[in-house]
């Protein structure tokens, strides 16, 4: 099984290989990007300097691992957003001992008309917004530069920053990305499966 998953593993890496040469990384700030400075003030996201076609192919990612804040504990999440309890493992950026709850859902947030949870990654082009979350693997929403934010709505007592990579794989890369995901999907089922499966022996 194990040299199963490294020949997927090593596969996977070929396949996206082409999509990564092509990626730029961005930090998205919890303070300085939030969506509003302040009730009513604007905030200013990060721009990408990707100018997008609507319907042109997508790729934006961070790790699960990378976190931020809203405000003092338990606010912060990763870029998916305060949407599940998360505690620290002691070695992450809230600094709290291993255990710590230092997370929780507070809902979501509209503002401008889009809704999406607070603390969450959110992507504008041309004046619409999309989640991004953790992962978003899709196309464009609408043509003009895409511009990233931290979804709040006052950033005084905002924390910390994430790196966001994007990408804008060929459609030929495209579909191998979305075939080296579907067989890490299948590969990590199988593990899984076979994992779950209990052996009794008889004397």
């Amino acid at each position: 099984m194990r040299r199963s998953l490294l020949v997927i593993g090593t596969a996977i890496g070929a396949l996206l290989a082409p999509a990564a040469a092509s990626a730029a990384t961005y930090v998205v700030d919890a303070k300085a990007n939030s969506f509003n400075q302040d009730i009513g003030v604007p905030g200013t996201g990060v721009s990408t300097g990707m100018v997008l076609t609507s319907g042109q192919n997508l790729f934006v990612w961070t790790s699960i691992n990378d976190l931020w804040s809203s405000g003092p504990i338990p606010r912060w999440s990763n870029a998916a957003g305060q949407v599940a309890n998360l505690l620290a493992t002691g070695s992450d950026e809230s600094l709290q001992p291993a255990g710590t709850l230092i997370g929780s859902p507070t809902g979501s947030l509209t503002l401008s008309g889009f809704t999406a949870p607070v603390g969450s990654l959110v992507g504008e082009i041309n004046g619409v917004y999309s989640l991004l979350g953790t992962e978003f693997a899709g196309t464009a929403w609408a043509s003009g530069e895409l511009k990233l934010y931290y979804w709040d709505v006052i950033a005084a007592d905002n924390g910390n920053s994430i790196s966001v990579a994007a990408a804008v794989p060929e459609p030929a890369t495209w579909a191998l990305m979305m075939a080296g995901f579907g067989i890490l999907g299948f590969g990590l089922r199988r593990r899984t499966a076979t994992d779950s499966r209990v052996s009794f022996k008889f004397a």
